[in-house]
């Protein structure tokens, strides 16, 4: 039997090692800082009242229903719901960055598409939502360090996290 002999590794110069510490929000546990209340009565075709809500829904038409006009859908309400909340995310995190988002509000503009899909039949249904960040005044670099930060700020970001599809198009304006 032939034995080689092996020579000892070469020790490394050491290496700083950053670690960024990960948020584990219980949020079974964790203190409510506000509560929001929606009766609804019907369905997609009923009615619904919050506390500071009055809202008739209708059936989209895309859907087969009436898509009556000044109703809505629980799809729009939660494209609605979902580019405030980005968009307010957005703002604390370029905040938190140091960086200045713009002070008229024309200039920064979250637009959200929310797909219902699926299959009816099977009633394997599911989201997909496409936002348009749309910013003027800032370098794009800057903007998408700042949506990079808010997908882990944005309550509806971490709760859709792996559930819904979330397509982010950036536009600079």
């Amino acid at each position: 039997m032939a034995f080689r002999m092996i020579q000892p590794l070469a020790r490394a110069a050491p290496r700083t090692i950053r670690l960024t510490q990960k948020r584990f929000l219980d949020t079974a546990t964790a203190p409510s800082l506000y509560a929001a209340h929606a009766k609804v009565v019907g369905a997609r075709t009923g009615h619904v009242e919050g506390d500071d809500l009055v809202v008739d829904l209708t059936m989209s038409k895309a859907l087969g229903g009436a898509g009556d006009r000044g109703k809505t859908n629980p799809e729009e309400l939660f494209a609605a719901g979902y580019g405030a909340c980005f968009q307010s995310a957005m703002n604390a995190s370029a905040l938190g960055m140091g960086l200045k988002m713009p002070e008229n509000k024309e200039d920064s503009i979250v637009e959200t598409t929310v797909h219902l899909v699926g299959d009816m039949k099977q009633l394997d249904l599911g989201l997909r939502v496409d936002m348009k960040v749309k910013v003027r005044g800032m370098k794009k670099e800057d903007v998408e360090k700042i949506v990079e930060k808010t997908k882990t700020v944005c309550p509806y970001s971490r709760a859709t996290q792996g559930n819904v599809a979330t397509n982010i198009e950036l536009e600079i304006l």
